[in-house]
């Protein structure tokens, strides 16, 4: 078998690494990550610049993720039957509830966010399309998390990163979270990922009946939830998107 070549893999090791929704990073941090001289690194940032898969901003100096990048990726999100299926009732969702909607499915351990529909004001919102979310810290993650036991073992091994002095790092209560998740067929999270957030979550099903991905929505939890319990109409709206959806992928339904 032929051998990996070197220069592609240490270039998707930088890609990797700028990633994040708002990650950044300049020569020497980016050296210093991959272990690597600066001068070898420089070659790699140059011809990724180049070719438009990276931007330099002009006054840190430090590296970003490039549109054209960003292009390939909205090439595969268009193709993405989840996505494909879900835009119209995605929006319907956001309408209903007045919050802005998420479409996700498990990537890495993690949840991607597929589709992103806006809360219908004029508040400012930033574009999540292609970010990548901790499965044990949102609602979307449990209700995958949930339907694939094996994912959720996994998880169960690793070191789980608490964002809020609510978020669930411990695996027997997460087991038991992601237990009540499975017999009331939607998710939560209650300011585990952002202080003063919550979002609730459906799992979207194919034609197999297996669950491909998951519909959220998200806001203050002053409008999501009603002397301090979830508003069952919101969750409702929730799941009857998600079953909406998983009909028009082919799911029997339920």
């Amino acid at each position: 078998m032929p051998k990996p070549i070197q220069s592609i893999e240490r270039a998707s090791a930088i890609l990797w690494l700028l990633s994040g929704r708002t990650r950044r990073l300049g020569l020497a941090e980016l050296a210093g990550e991959l272990g690597l001289p600066k001068g070898t690194v420089y070659g790699i940032l140059r011809t990724l610049l180049s070719v438009g898969f990276l931007e330099q901003d002009s006054e840190s100096g430090k590296y970003r993720v490039g549109a054209a990048l960003l292009h390939m990726g909205s090439s595969y999100l268009d193709g993405n039957e989840l996505r494909a299926r879900a835009l119209n009732w995605a929006d319907w969702l956001a309408a209903r509830t007045n919050e802005s909607v998420r479409i996700g499915t498990m990537h890495d351990g993690q949840v991607l966010v597929v589709h992103h529909v806006f809360r219908p004001d004029d508040s400012p919102q930033t574009m999540e399309v292609g970010a990548l979310l901790p499965a044990h810290a949102t609602a979307m993650g449990k209700a995958l998390l949930a339907h694939h036991p094996y994912l959720a073992a996994a998880l169960s091994t690793r070191v789980l990163v608490r964002f809020t002095v609510a978020t669930i790092t411990d695996p027997q209560q997460l087991t038991a979270e992601l237990e009540r998740v499975r017999d009331d067929g939607w998710a939560a999270d209650r300011e585990e990922l952002v202080q003063g957030e919550i979002s609730y979550a459906a799992p979207i099903r194919d034609r197999l009946g297996v669950v491909v991905g998951a519909i959220s929505i998200r806001g203050p939890i002053e409008r999501l939830c009603q002397r301090s319990q979830p508003r069952s109409d919101l969750v409702s709206y929730v799941r009857d998107g998600a079953r909406t959806i998983s009909r028009d992928l082919g799911a029997v339904p339920w």
